[in-house]
């Protein structure tokens, strides 16, 4: 079996997410105990309300040769005496023959059934940890330390590090460590990583909130999290009962949770309304037709947080399109003027793509060009722009960048008012990737209460005659 699913059946079995921290200080010991006695005493008391136990290296080394023989018997003791898998907190990793030398340390000489490793050193250097296949990984994302926001939410480039981090995990078949104590950001790692397991320090003494933070990061199956506790149990006056009193506060947070699953194209759609960008009257459109709802996209650089979050959504839908058919060198992004100019120069930040726009209109001074930015004939390139009612606009703009050799084929945008747009780019032999089709929106928002039923039946008769 391997970690993921002897994880999942601890926590079935025993009804319980809560892992014991096995942080042993030598100081805090009971008279006469030693180190393996200390962690023989709490996994019996604690064996049958856990789903994990996770000793941490850092206090196991602090004894030294004593403390790594202690360790070792500790956690071959939890695999003789229980079906709880054992999570070795160490956060390793190197690069090369390091690397595989500490993976091996961690499965074949200690026995770990699952690793925290650091993940900054890349994916080449997490790779001999993700190589046992059986054993099970955590890479550190958004700590639960007060230090964590030095680096881990840098922007990169126009997003925290630790998002990154969140969608490596899900490449790269792994868990994550995220601390309690920042349940914004548990929440934002739970959308990029829907279905990892996340290792949950930071309940109790350091003051998370429990509930938050199971509201944030549990998957919908009521499952996905690893909340650790370690002083707060191993030092507990009876250590067994305060087990016992926190898996009950787990229980009954998930009891009266119902956690689903993070929709990002409904947040999108909200916070696009919530900015004003969706705007419901008379409105004439640059086709020339008149409508009753307008969609203002130009909006988004006065609002960088949802600039940044359709960024992201742009680039998933790029991103899902070179997976498929590679990503061709001398790639562009081309954004149409005006409203994806801000747009497009994020998800080229984003992406770490170059940038290039037709003008709608040729200068008449200086380089007098018609497209700006650095680009070669025979370049492909992705148009970019904010929505799409008809295909007339984008097949202007295509023109000048193929009469300029670039090699366009597809068209991104953010929003498709699915009003023909996309058969008459088809019929032109170009193919349309939106984010979100208008009548989706419209639905999104008439389960917030942003619309009545009668307005969205409304609107959707004017656009679409039904």
């Amino acid at each position: 079996m391997g970690f993921y699913q002897a994880l999942t059946q601890a926590a079935k079995q025993n009804d319980s997410l809560l892992c014991v921290g096995l942080d042993p200080d030598l100081e805090r010991l009971e008279p006469g105990e030693d180190l393996f006695a200390f962690g023989q005493r709490i996994v019996d008391q604690t064996k049958d309300l856990v789903c994990a136990f996770k000793p941490n290296f850092g206090f196991y080394e602090a004894a030294g040769l004593e403390g790594l023989e202690a360790l070792g018997r500790t956690i071959e003791y939890i695999h003789q005496t229980t079906d709880v898998p054992v999570i070795l907190d160490a956060k390793r990793n190197d690069i090369g023959s390091t690397a595989v030398a500490y993976a091996r340390a961690a499965f074949e000489v200690w026995g770990a059934d699952a690793l925290t490793v650091n993940p900054y050193l890349g994916g080449d250097a997490v790779a001999p940890f993700t190589a046992y296949e059986e054993k099970g990984v955590f890479l550190l994302c958004h700590t639960s330390n007060p230090g964590a926001v030095d680096l881990q939410t840098l922007p990169c480039p126009s997003r925290p590090l630790y998002e990154v981090v969140a969608e490596k995990a899900s490449v790269w078949g792994t868990g994550l460590v995220v601390g309690a104590t920042y349940p914004e950001a548990l929440a934002r790692v739970r959308s990029l990583a829907p279905e990892a397991w996340i290792l949950l320090p930071g309940v109790g003494t350091q003051g998370g909130d429990l509930e938050a933070a199971l509201s944030a990061g549990l998957r919908a199956d009521g499952l996905g999290v690893v909340v650790n506790s370690s002083r707060g149990v191993i030092y507990a006056d009876d250590p067994r009962r305060a087990a016992q009193e926190l898996r009950q506060q787990i229980q009954q947070a998930r009891a009266a949770l119902k956690p689903a699953p993070y929709d990002f194209r409904a947040a999108l759609t909200l916070a696009l309304a919530d900015m004003g960008a969706i705007k419901f009257g008379d409105f004439v459109l640059a086709s020339g037709k008149r409508s009753p709802i307008y969609i203002d996209l130009r909006l988004l650089a006065s609002y960088p947080a949802v600039l940044r979050q359709a960024a992201y959504a742009y680039a998933q839908q790029i991103r899902q399109l070179l997976a498929q058919e590679g990503a061709p060198s001398g790639l562009r992004l081309a954004a149409i003027p005006y409203a994806a100019l801000p747009i497009g120069a994020a998800v080229a930040l984003e992406m770490d793509l170059p940038l290039i726009y037709p003008r709608k209109e040729t200068k008449a001074y200086g380089t007098a060009r018609q497209i700006e930015g650095a680009f070669e004939a025979g370049d492909p390139a992705i148009i970019l722009d904010d929505l799409i009612t008809t295909g007339g606009s984008k097949l202007t703009a295509i023109e000048p960048l193929q009469q300029a050799g670039l090699q366009v084929r597809d068209v991104v945008v953010l929003i498709d008012r699915e009003q023909g747009g996309r058969q008459e780019l088809e019929a032109a032999g170009y193919r349309l990737h939106a984010v979100l089709g208008l009548g989706e929106m419209l639905e999104v928002l008439e389960r917030a209460g942003q619309i009545s039923a009668a307005q969205h039946r409304e609107v959707a008769a004017f656009l679409w005659g039904g």
